[in-house]
């Protein structure tokens, strides 16, 4: 047996030796190079097991809504893991360039082998099925950054993933999971022998308190108490700790790929003058290491998106698809990717353009519109054309003459207007969207005509055709009686021009008054037939048949409400006339449009297709900037009648 475990030393002890470029001194014998060199490899093994590297990070200073205690967790785990053994980096108020350098450079620390640790405090958030670490250069008022400036924790499970002798991985983030973007569930495959321990749940906050993160303190604590604790009875007690001290509003949680028991085997003393107060620490903030934007999560996409839709970088429009891999503008990222790409206008990662600062949100949040697919070959966002005038040979104007009762068409290419008495109505809803309140009585003073149907893609064209409009992206243009879409509100005010032109009578947008009053048809329920939704009755997601999610159906396919109105909930979002106001306080009571000076956000009416049953309700409302076209957006008009 023992020639047997002499012939496997010897043969270690050659590749050992072959691997090292060092001659042995003169005179050395085989026999004493081998010993040497099994002591060496045992001395290298017991030197690796015993190995162990921490990185911690501490973000407190951010460009808004700094933090009182991550600075000062960092320094208190940096000398309590120093006291356990550990040979630690400490780096404060980082910005994303330097946490990138100094994860690299704990990748080159932990080569040697042994136990890696890596801790961070400070501000965290979801995006897509990643969390990220923010860096103190990333500001919520610029949400590109709060991607580009921040480390995504798959980074960090890369680093420990490389190979090395008797590696044991332990990932500590003090932070929230809160998910200001499009919501996904996390997805974090882990390496072997790696634990990772959260403060806080996906999509929750994590508090402070008055010294420390409350789950810090918590760790801080059973660490001092037992830190020869095995690691997943470690981080029961510190959740234990943190659910009582927060009576249950915050639950930390621990993803694990350990296959033994594993502990950090912190055997050292621990300095009187690290242990604190007796006391745990006292909640002061519940809500305090997360990004929550003021915005809705409606808004606060249309923010990141106003932010970079001029942008010459691809990282920025990367961004966005991390954040909103299914947004509203996903399709014109991907197509503006491939564009800059193509014209190797691409810039490295994390640069961004400059972004707006962020309008302030409805008081309570909005539901998320569900995007159209993606087209083949998407178009790039765009300003709206400039129409030229229309030449003679546009549309002959024709008498008014009745459709049916109550009904006209000024041209043959004219849209069916159905004429409104004047009367009143209460406007908005106190059960719904804080921007739908207060609900406040309104008086529409003149009659009034508007469109039986959104205009068409055959009427959209026959102002193309003159010269008027842009032309449809080719995958909108395809159904004659398909509703017009992917539009913006400067393209509808230049057919509206158009149309006016070449009727010689006053078409515009309708109000938000007007829009709502015509759709309610005098009902004071939810939807137009009811409070409960009914199969059939709209052109939306799970409301019934005919349904195809590439497209609309064409229009009138679904009942008219009691004023002969189709589709004015579900097939294409409808522009109004009035500027976005987060709530109708102070709204006029006359009907009139409600304007601002520089306005840019516009109000949209009624849901799409593509939106559920939800956004079906009569006084449902969201907003876009006037200048981007989208493929659920359309619109009809209004006639004024004198």
């Amino acid at each position: 047996m023992w020639r047997k475990l002499l012939l496997v030393c010897m043969i270690g002890a050659l590749q050992m030796r072959g691997a090292d470029a060092r001659p042995l001194p003169r005179g050395t014998s085989d026999a004493t190079a081998l010993r040497a060199a099994v002591t060496a490899a045992a001395a290298s093994d017991v030197e690796a097991r015993e190995r162990k590297t921490a990185l911690v990070i501490g973000n407190a200073d951010y460009v808004t809504d700094r933090l009182p205690n991550a600075a000062r967790d960092a320094h208190s785990v940096a000398e309590m893991l120093r006291a356990q053994g550990f040979d630690v980096v400490l780096r404060t108020n980082v910005t994303a360039q330097q946490m990138q350098q100094a994860l690299a450079d704990f990748g080159h620390r932990l080569q040697p082998g042994g136990t890696a640790l890596f801790y961070f405090a400070g501000h965290g958030l979801m995006a897509g099925r990643s969390a990220l670490l923010a860096a103190a250069n990333a500001d919520p008022r610029a949400p590109a950054t709060l991607v580009t400036k921040s480390i995504d924790v798959s980074r960090v499970l890369d680093t420990l993933s490389a190979p090395r002798a008797h590696a044991l991985n332990l990932v500590v983030l003090d932070a929230c999971l809160t998910q200001p973007f499009e919501r996904t569930p996390l997805a974090m495959p882990l390496p072997a022998h790696t634990l990772i321990a959260f403060a806080a749940s996906q999509g929750a906050t994590a508090a402070d308190g008055t010294r420390h993160g409350i789950f810090t303190d918590a760790w801080l604590r059973d660490m001092r108490r037992a830190p020869d604790e095995p690691l997943v009875s470690m981080f029961a007690h510190v959740a234990q700790r943190v659910a009582q001290a927060t009576r249950g509003g915050q639950q930390p949680w621990v993803q694990s790929s350990l296959t033994t028991t594993a502990a950090l085997s912190g055997s050292r003393m621990v300095s009187a003058s690290m242990q604190g107060d007796a006391s745990p620490d006292t909640v002061v903030a519940m809500d305090s290491r997360g990004i929550l934007p003021k915005d809705s999560n409606e808004q606060y996409e249309l923010t990141f998106w106003e932010s970079i839709k001029d942008s010459n970088y691809a990282s920025d429009y990367e961004a966005y698809l991390k954040a909103y891999p299914n947004g509203r503008f996903a399709p014109l990222a991907k197509a503006r990717i491939e564009r800059l790409k193509a014209a190797g206008q691409a810039a490295p990662a994390g640069s961004h353009a400059t972004p707006a600062p962020a309008p302030s949100r409805p008081a309570a949040a909005a539901p998320t519109p569900t995007p159209a697919p993606a087209p083949a070959q998407p178009p790039a966002p765009k300003a709206a054309a400039t129409p030229a005038p229309a030449p003679a040979a546009a549309p002959t104007p024709a008498p008014a003459r009745a459709a049916t009762a109550g009904e006209s068409k000024d041209c043959a290419a004219c849209p069916a207007m159905v004429s409104l008495p004047a009367g009143s109505f209460t406007m908005g809803s106190n059960v719904g969207d804080a921007s739908e309140k207060p609900p406040h009585h309104v008086t529409i003073a003149a009659p009034f005509a508007i469109g039986k149907y959104e205009v068409t893609v055959e009427q959209w064209n026959a102002c193309v055709d003159a010269n008027g409009c842009p032309k449809l992206s080719a995958e909108n243009n395809s159904v004659k009686n398909a509703p017009a879409r992917d539009l913006s509100w400067d393209d509808a005010q230049a057919y509206v021009k158009w149309l006016s032109k070449v009727t010689g009578k006053t078409y515009r947008l309708p109000t938000e008054a007007e829009w709502e009053y015509a759709d309610r048809a005098g009902t004071t329920t939810k939807y137009w037939w009811g409070d409960q939704m009914r199969k059939g009755m709209a052109n939306c997601k799970d409301c019934g048949d005919p349904y195809h999610t590439e497209a609309p159906e064409p229009v009138g396919t679904f009942a008219a409400n009691p004023n002969g109105l189709h589709d004015m909930n579900g097939s294409v979002w409808e522009w109004v006339t009035d500027c976005w106001h987060n709530s109708y306080q102070s709204a006029p009571n006359d009907g009139r449009a409600w304007d601002s000076p520089g306005c840019n956000m516009r109000v949209i009416r009624g849901g799409s297709w593509r939106e559920g049953n939800d956004y079906m309700l009569s006084s449902t409302r969201f907003k876009y900037s006037q200048s981007v076209r989208q493929s659920q957006d359309g619109f009809r008009v209004v006639k004024e009648l004198k």
